[in-house]
């Protein structure tokens, strides 16, 4: 048990304050038990530390523990709950939830037995809080960490203070909006890094070894997490890795589920069912048009790598510029917005609005009958009507 409190004040007495990930705002932290879900690596251990160091002087009333810890082979979180309780802690944050076998049962006894006791817990995006053992889904309340935004890499990187813009603002005023941005900085240089390095805030620990420790991130997802919450093999794992790098390969792409089924050997079941896995995972993003709902039975229209990260990580050859600014786009946009494939554009958003992307050059010849047609374009600083810089759709979240 001293191991456990050791290690929770050494990783407190390190945390970074300055800067703090949006969602840190947004969580109602007086709630009984909280989950927060996210992709590994876009810093969900960190907003922990961060509430802790912030709000706990007395360091003893809160306590903050790794359940993948080597502790709990041999203990359970109910002895820890019952210990610390006992001593007079009232705060638990418990991370990496998924790694400890019955999390869900243990959580939801827990939140039952001590009622003056709060617990927030932190698992992988894969995570469907209310199919596990013990519905918790009307006891925790959930949130989802994605990873830094391009206006969070933007005010990291430049101690700028940018506050979040509506998808609004943006199409009704987004020559204001860039004007007092680029009056502060130069904008497009820190897009391209943005688009190489900026997703996972862990690039702060070494951008010359970021793509390996992005590389090593997708193995642990697909090696460790994926099979702490879907019973699969390793057999499994095995077809889910190489289907990622044929995504990663041909994305963006119209999959063909039968010839990526025949590549993986397996069903066309099985198939469908590993790209809804690659999604939950936070590894890709997988579009459908406006007209079809959301399905475990339904093939993806389009896919897309998660990030553009991913794609300089996972690259088997030059990365191609319209796939970034594509990727780039849907990563962004879908956050807060329902994003869908488009027979005229690119995409189609809120099933209002319909954008294509491009370059600087980029025309409306492919939207111009629609209405609320836009072109997003990169490599432009301003926009003019309804050709806005493809930078500022970084800026909502």
């Amino acid at each position: 048990m001293e191991a456990l409190f050791r290690s929770y004040m050494r990783l407190l007495n390190v945390i970074e304050t300055k800067h703090h990930r949006y969602l840190y705002y947004q969580i109602d932290w007086n709630s009984r038990l909280i989950g927060i879900k996210g992709a590994r690596g876009t810093g969900k251990t960190t907003l922990l530390l961060q509430h802790i160091a912030e709000n706990f002087p007395n360091r003893s009333k809160a306590l903050y523990v790794s359940l993948d810890n080597i502790w709990f082979t041999q203990n359970t979180l109910l002895e820890l709950v019952d210990y610390f309780h006992a001593h007079g802690g009232t705060h638990l944050f418990l991370d990496e939830v998924h790694r400890y076998p019955n999390w869900s049962v243990e959580l939801k006894n827990i939140y039952d037995s001590y009622p003056d006791l709060h617990v927030v817990f932190t698992g992988s995006s894969i995570l469907e809080i209310y199919r596990s053992n013990a519905d918790l889904s009307r006891r925790a309340v959930t949130y989802h960490l994605n990873g830094l935004s391009f206006r969070e890499f933007l005010n990291f990187e430049n101690n700028l203070n940018i506050a979040p813009f509506t998808l609004e603002d943006i199409l009704q005023n987004h020559q204001n909006i860039a004007g007092e941005i680029i009056s502060r900085i130069k904008v497009l240089p820190e897009f391209k890094k943005y688009l190489e390095y900026g997703y996972y805030p862990f690039y702060k620990e070494g951008v010359k070894v970021y793509l390996i420790r992005l590389q090593n991130v997708v193995n642990t997802i697909l090696e460790n997490d994926l099979p702490a919450v879907e019973s699969i093999e390793y057999v499994t794992i095995h077809k889910i890795k190489k289907m990622l790098m044929i995504v990663a390969s041909l994305v963006p792409f119209s999959p063909n589920i039968a010839k990526i089924s025949a590549e993986i050997e397996t069903n066309r079941a099985s198939t469908v069912r590993f790209l809804h896995y690659l999604q939950k995972a936070g590894l890709t993003i997988n579009l459908l048009p406006p007209q079809k709902g959301m399905s475990l039975m339904n093939k993806p229209d389009k896919i897309y790598l998660d990030n553009t990260n991913l794609q300089y990580a996972l690259a088997t050859s030059v990365v191609n510029d319209g796939n970034l600014r594509e990727t780039f786009f849907a990563n962004q946009m879908t956050v807060l917005h329902q994003l869908f494939t488009s027979k005229q554009g690119d995409f189609e958003v809120n099933h209002t609005y319909t954008f294509e992307i491009g370059g600087s050059g980029k025309n409306f010849d492919q939207i111009k009958n629609i209405k609320n047609g836009f072109v997003a374009a990169d490599n432009i600083e301003i926009g003019f009507g309804n050709k806005i810089p493809l930078w500022l759709f970084g800026l909502m979240y």
